[in-house]
C-alpha cells in the first residue's frame, strides 16, 4: 500500500463539529442554488415561450431527466465512499486507481444512457400520458438533453469525488458560474435568438458543459494526492466491483422512490384541481428541508467514510452524534418556522382561499413527522460512508415498498381522504428508523468486538 504524508487532514484529526458545519455549508447553498436556478430557469422558459413549452420543459420530460441523474448520483456514492477511505487511509495507489475508474466510469454510462435514451425517449413520454400539444417539444427537449448528458454525469461525478476528500467548497463556486451562465444562455437563446425549447435544452448543456470542465481540471491541478490524468482514464475491475457493491443499493432505492412519487402524484391528481395545486406549493416550501437534511447526510458519509479508512471509529460515531445534534436543532428550526408561517407562505404561491386552506391543513398534518426523518439520513449517511450500504438500503426499499406503497393502493380507495395519502410518510419514515437504528448500534457493538479482541457477550457465544 502506497502512503503519502498529507499532512493535517481537519476531517480525521480537527474538532469534528467546527468541520462538519464547515463541509456542509457549502453543500446546502449549492443545492438551494440549484433550486432557485431552476425556477427561474422554467418562469423564462413559460414567460417567454408559452405554458406549452413550460409543460414540455417541466412536465415529464423533467421527471424523466431528474430520475436519470438521481439514478446515476447514487450509484456514483460508491466511487464517493471508496475514494473517502482510500483518502483518509492516505493509499495514493488505491486513490489514483480509483479517480480514473470512476471517471471512466462516468463516460461509460454517460455513452450508453445517450443512445437508451435518444430512441427511447417518445416510448417513455407516451407510457406517462404527455399531453399530444407538448410531446413534439418534449421529445426535442429530451433528446437535447441526452446528447449533452455526459457533461451532467462527468459534473456529478467529479464534485462528488471532490467532496469526498473534504472540498465542499469549489463544487459550490463552480455550481453557481454553471447557474448564472445558463440563465443567461436561457436569456440569450430563448429570449433574444428566439430559439424556444431547443434554445433551452442548449443553455443548460452548454453551462453544463463548463461545470464539467472545471471540474475535471481542478482535479487534475488543485490537489495534492489526488491528480486525474486523461490518458489514465480506465476501470480497474477490483475497485469498479467495490464502487457497485456500494452504489448499486442506492440506484435501487432512487427508482424505488422515482415510482413511489409518480403512484403518490397521481392519488393526487384524483382529488382535484385545488389539491394538486396545494400539493405543488407545499413541495416548493418543504424543499429547504430536503436540501438541508441532504447536506448534512452528505457530511457525515464523507466524515464517516474518511475517518474509518483512517481506522479512527470513535471520531465516526462521535460524527454521528454531532450531526444528529446539528440536524435537530438546524432542521427543527426550519420546520417550526415552516408551521407558524404556513399560511403567508401559501399566500405567495396563490390567492385562491380554498388551495390555501387545503395547503395549510397538509402542511400541519405531515411537517412534524418530518423529524423522524433526520434519524434516517444522517444514520444512513453514516453507515454509507463505512461502506455499509446493501442492509440501509433494503431497509428503506422495505419502508418504500413494503409500507407506503401498499398503504397507498390498499387504504386509499378505503378512506378517500388527504390525511391518509400523507400518513404514509411518517409510517414509512418509523419503519425505517425502528430498523436503522439497532442496525446502527448492532453495527457499531460489532466494531467495536473486532478492534479490541471481543467483549464478554461475544465470548459467551464463542463458548456456547
Amino acid at each position: 500500500m502506497s502512503k503519502t504524508n498529507l499532512g493535517k487532514n481537519q476531517i480525521t484529526e480537527g474538532i469534528i463539529w467546527k468541520q462538519l458545519l464547515i463541509f456542509f455549508v457549502p453543500i446546502a447553498v449549492g443545492t438551494l442554488f440549484q433550486q432557485l436556478y431552476n425556477t427561474v430557469d422554467a418562469i423564462i422558459v413559460g414567460r417567454f415561450v408559452g405554458k406549452e413549452a413550460l409543460a414540455s420543459v417541466g412536465g415529464s420530460a423533467s421527471v424523466i431527466s431528474y430520475q436519470v441523474v438521481a439514478f446515476f448520483t447514487a450509484l456514483s456514492t460508491g466511487a464517493t465512499v471508496i475514494i473517502s477511505q482510500f483518502y483518509g487511509a492516505c493509499d495514493s495507489r488505491n486513490l489514483h486507481k480509483g479517480l480514473h475508474t470512476s471517471y471512466a466510469f462516468a463516460i461509460i454510462v454517460s455513452i450508453i444512457i445517450s443512445i437508451v435514451g435518444w430512441f427511447s425517449t417518445p416510448w417513455l413520454l407516451g407510457i406517462m400520458n404527455t399531453p399530444s400539444d407538448t410531446m413534439d417539444d418534449s421529445v426535442l427537449y429530451l433528446r437535447i438533453y441526452f446528447l449533452g448528458i455526459i457533461a451532467t454525469l462527468i459534473y456529478n461525478m467529479g464534485s462528488s469525488i471532490m467532496r469526498a476528500i473534504g472540498d465542499s467548497r469549489r463544487p459550490l463556486y463552480y455550481l453557481i458560474i454553471c447557474c448564472v451562465l445558463n440563465i443567461t444562455m436561457d436569456l440569450l437563446f430563448v429570449v433574444v435568438l428566439k430559439m424556444g425549447i431547443a434554445g433551452a435544452a442548449i443553455a443548460t448543456i452548454l453551462s453544463q458543459g463548463t461545470s464539467a470542465i472545471l471540474v475535471t481540471r481542478s482535479l487534475m491541478t488543485s490537489y495534492n494526492m489526488l491528480k486525474l490524468e486523461l490518458r489514465s482514464i480506465r476501470p480497474t475491475l477490483s475497485i469498479l466491483k467495490s464502487e457497485l457493491r456500494i452504489g448499486l443499493p442506492g440506484g435501487l432505492q432512487a427508482c424505488t422512490y422515482g415510482l413511489t412519487n409518480m403512484i403518490i402524484q397521481s392519488a393526487i391528481n384524483g382529488f382535484g384541481t385545488d389539491t394538486t395545486a396545494a400539493w405543488a406549493a407545499f413541495g416548493k416550501m418543504d424543499l429547504i428541508f430536503w436540501a438541508i437534511s441532504g447536506a448534512l447526510g452528505t457530511s457525515v458519509t464523507t466524515f464517516s467514510g474518511q475517518n474509518y479508512g483512517a481506522g479512527k471509529m470513535n471520531r465516526v460515531y462521535k460524527s454521528v452524534r454531532i450531526s444528529l445534534g446539528m440536524s435537530l436543532a438546524i432542521c427543527g428550526t426550519i420546520l417550526a418556522c415552516l408551521m407558524i408561517f404556513a399560511r403567508p407562505l401559501f399566500h405567495l404561491f396563490t390567492t385562491d382561499e380554498n388551495v390555501i386552506e387545503i395547503g395549510v391543513y397538509m402542511l400541519l398534518y405531515i411537517v412534524p413527522s418530518y423529524s423522524i426523518y433526520i434519524f434516517v439520513e444522517i444514520i444512513s449517511g453514516a453507515l454509507r460512508g463505512m461502506g455499509d450500504v446493501l442492509i440501509p438500503s433494503l431497509i428503506t426499499i422495505g419502508g418504500v415498498c413494503g409500507v407506503r406503497l401498499p398503504w397507498i393502493l390498499i387504504m386509499t380507495p378505503i378512506h378517500h381522504s388527504i390525511s391518509t395519502i400523507l400518513i404514509s410518510y411518517p409510517l414509512a419514515w418509523a419503519s425505517k428508523a425502528l430498523l436503522l437504528i439497532p442496525y446502527y448500534f448492532y453495527r457499531k457493538r460489532k466494531m467495536r468486538c473486532k478492534t479490541s479482541g471481543g467483549c464478554l457477550l461475544c465470548a459467551d457465544r464463542s463458548k456456547a
